[in-house]
């Protein structure tokens, strides 16, 4: 219906119109399901890189801890009964989809939400009627600038979230951590107040911005040991500073090919994740176990207990025989991907064989051809394939990633390759693979979809595909 009604009206009069479009949405979507948020401990994360580890982190923590949490993110959804992969293409659903998947939390039951929330998701109010008790911030840098028009309106947009915070109404919980609505000044006694609460990474540039919000407390997470707690409070206005301030530090960060190792307020975390950013995503949940008074000993179990997550940096294997290694990975940015190629680096292997390309619909070409160079500069060889090109020629798509590589002498047909058919660039990556090689494929992650012109989607599954292409070439 609301299709319908947005080809009816001229497109230049819904533009003018859609703020308040995207806000009535918002308010109906919330009504039709009696405005669930009010009913649960809402945690919302945000920032460039990092929400969707982060998000599914807080979950199982919070799980593991003894509290049913629902999840909605960029690679899982979860209502607290079951878990599964995202199917939407999108990473933060509409407005009706959210607040369903809330009234199914509250439903079975759920003492937590957890809402991985984006920037343009915040521009069209989804965030709105949301009812947030505490907000995550990971970390900004430049991301999405066509869709904003700069980098400084990518930022304010994710500013509105947290200045949305000031507005959203006090809950109150019992010792379960069930919201519960007092009716009198005596029953609140029995109750614990949700603190509002704002908790962001201390490593980040720009902290001092996201902490200049309204918050009832505020934590800082950090690993830099320069670091003290004033070095924040004077970096906050004077009627922004709250008396409940905290740092969580920390220490220490261990990698090898088995995972991560992280001190945090001098307890040791041994994560099954790889990456030291996965020891950042780690410590950003730790702080918000601690800011809802769980104790450490279950944070640490929580946290310890988290296998992986799918699509990130997963391992597949098509086939016993199979004697190289292939990694499946979203990222899909200059920073991730260099964070990325760290972490693999640590891996034994003899060659790296990279399956990459990029987003259409005009969204970030910029990054394009950095895209190839990167590439270039950690890959022994590149194969540039589709990613989603939406209403974009692939052809261009793929040739301008290709120009990066191309600088560094990169040559055609030999170490870069340039297939649009991304199931023909898994079978080709597959069997140029050797003994020993590493086989990286990444920017779809777990997606469940490529997106073409004309809005249509084809099915897709990259771990699946590839596992399939492997197995045939050892197997069949």
């Amino acid at each position: 219906m609301v299709n319908r009604i947005k080809k009816i009206i001229p497109r230049r009069l819904f533009k003018a119109f859609q703020p308040a479009y995207h806000f009535l949405i918002a308010y109906l979507a919330a009504a039709r399901y009696k405005f669930p948020s009010r009913r649960l401990i809402v945690i919302g994360v945000t920032g460039t890189a990092g929400k969707t580890s982060t998000a599914y982190l807080i979950m199982k923590m919070l799980s593991e801890a003894g509290y049913k949490t629902g999840l909605s993110s960029t690679a899982v959804f979860s209502d607290g009964e079951k878990e599964w992969l995202n199917d939407k293409k999108m990473t933060m659903p509409g407005r009706f989809f959210i607040q369903e998947m809330l009234a199914r939390m509250v439903k079975n039951q759920c003492r937590y939400a957890i809402i991985e929330t984006t920037s343009e998701g915040i521009e069209q109010f989804r965030h709105r009627f949301i009812n947030y008790d505490v907000l995550v911030f990971t970390n900004l840098y430049p991301e999405h600038l066509e869709a904003h028009g700069s980098f400084e309106n990518y930022q304010a947009a994710k500013g509105k979230l947290f200045a949305h915070l000031k507005r959203c109404k006090t809950k109150y919980a019992d010792e379960n951590k069930v919201v519960v609505k007092p009716y009198s000044e005596l029953r609140k006694l029995d109750l614990s107040r949700v603190l509002k609460t704002i908790i962001v990474n201390g490593d980040d540039r720009f902290a001092s911005y996201f902490l200049n919000f309204f918050a009832e407390a505020k934590i800082v997470y950090l690993t830099k040991p320069e670091k003290d707690l004033n070095s924040f409070l004077k970096l906050i206005s004077s009627e922004n500073i709250t008396k409940d301030f905290s740092l969580v530090r920390g220490s220490d960060i261990k990698s090898n090919s088995q995972g991560t190792e992280i001190t945090i307020n001098n307890q040791v975390v041994n994560l099954k994740l790889l990456g030291d950013f996965n020891a950042l995503n780690a410590l950003a949940a730790y702080a918000v176990g601690l800011n809802q008074k769980i104790d450490s000993l279950k944070l640490k179990e929580g946290l310890e207990s988290v296998n992986g997550l799918a699509g990130k940096l997963e391992f597949v294997k098509g086939s016993d025989l199979q004697n190289f290694t292939a990694i499946v990975d979203y990222s899909f940015e200059p920073k991730a991907l260099a964070k990325l190629y760290e972490t693999i680096s640590r891996l034994e292997h003899k060659r790296i064989i990279h399956v990459l390309g990029s987003a259409g619909g005009g969204r970030d070409k910029a990054r394009r051809p950095i895209l190839g160079h990167m590439a270039a500069e950690n890959a022994d060889i590149v194969i540039i394939t589709n990613e989603d090109p939406y209403d974009e020629n692939p052809a261009e798509i793929i040739n301008s990633v290709a120009s990066g590589a191309e600088e560094l002498g990169f040559e055609l047909n030999n170490n870069l390759f340039k297939i649009i058919d991304r199931r023909e660039a898994i079978e080709k990556a597959v069997s140029l693979a050797q003994v020993g090689d590493l086989l990286l494929f990444t920017g779809k992650g777990a997606e469940q979809y490529i997106c073409i012109a004309n809005n249509e989607k084809i099915a897709w599954d990259e771990r699946n595909e590839v596992k399939k292409v492997i197995k045939s070439r050892f197997e069949d």
